[in-house]
């Protein structure tokens, strides 16, 4: 053989060898970069998995908490829906006990008797000239009249809470008057003599108390002897029951 043709040969094995060197030098390369793009996929996917986990996790709670917002919004409306019903009924027994009140006491002249219906409640207010003589404590006739009708009214009813105030003007009593010092002690007797009266007359007693406001709660200013008068009063507050509706309210 020929020096030039084994030279050729020799030049031709190094390229050949120069090639596969660089084929497996690229070919690791892409076998690294398959690695490398497969660990991130591999990654990514996990990545995306505990994502998706995530999210049906958050959902499933997002739904519970849905749920038991819709149970407690059913829960709040069924108790409103209850609350007006009883409101309601309250209504109408206010207006059924102010009917009542006031059909027993017609005949009463009606600048010393007034029934109305005031915040829910039924207010029976009656003057002085019908009860009492100046500064004293006893009834008179004619108001224990109307007080044992109001009483004839009200018997039997478990439902109404009565409260019953006495009223003065601003006129301090002088000494001890009927046993009172002053226009607290006046007011306070006069409402307890009041109570007497109509529980005597079949209000359970449980159900009344007498309370006293002296001067300090008027109707009109103390400028004149009319207004003066228009002070000197006692009010009985008829007040229904609202048990039920205390109930609900707690429970909230």
């Amino acid at each position: 053989m020929s020096q030039k043709k084994y030279t050729d040969l020799q030049n031709q094995y190094a390229s050949a060898t120069q090639s596969r060197d660089q084929l497996e030098v690229e070919k690791n390369a892409l076998q690294d970069a398959k690695a490398r793009n497969e660990e991130t996929l591999r990654t990514s996917l996990l990545t995306k998995n505990q994502q998706v986990n995530q999210l049906n996790e958050s959902l499933s709670g997002a739904q519970e908490q849905n749920t038991q917002l819709s149970a407690d919004l059913r829960g709040k409306e069924q108790r409103i829906a209850e609350m007006q019903r009883i409101l309601d009924q309250k209504d109408a027994a206010v207006k059924a006990l102010r009917q009542k009140v006031g059909d027993a006491l017609l005949g009463f002249n009606s600048q010393d008797l007034q029934v109305n219906v005031k915040n829910g409640k039924v207010y029976v207010s009656l003057s002085e000239q019908l009860l009492f003589k100046s500064g004293s404590t006893k009834v008179d006739p004619k108001g224990q009249e109307a007080l044992s009708k109001l009483a004839a009214a009200l018997k039997g009813n478990q439902e109404v809470n009565v409260l019953v105030e006495g009223h003065t003007d601003d006129v301090p009593l002088r000494g001890v008057v009927s046993g009172a010092k002053d226009n607290w002690d006046l007011s306070v007797l006069r409402a307890t003599e009041i109570t007497r009266i109509l529980t005597q007359g079949g209000v359970p007693a449980g159900q009344v108390t007498p309370s006293g406001r002296a001067q300090y709660v008027p109707v009109a200013q103390n400028d004149s002897p009319a207004n003066k008068a228009l002070n000197r009063r006692t009010e009985i507050i008829l007040t229904p029951k609202l048990d039920e509706l205390f109930q609900i309210l707690e429970q909230n």
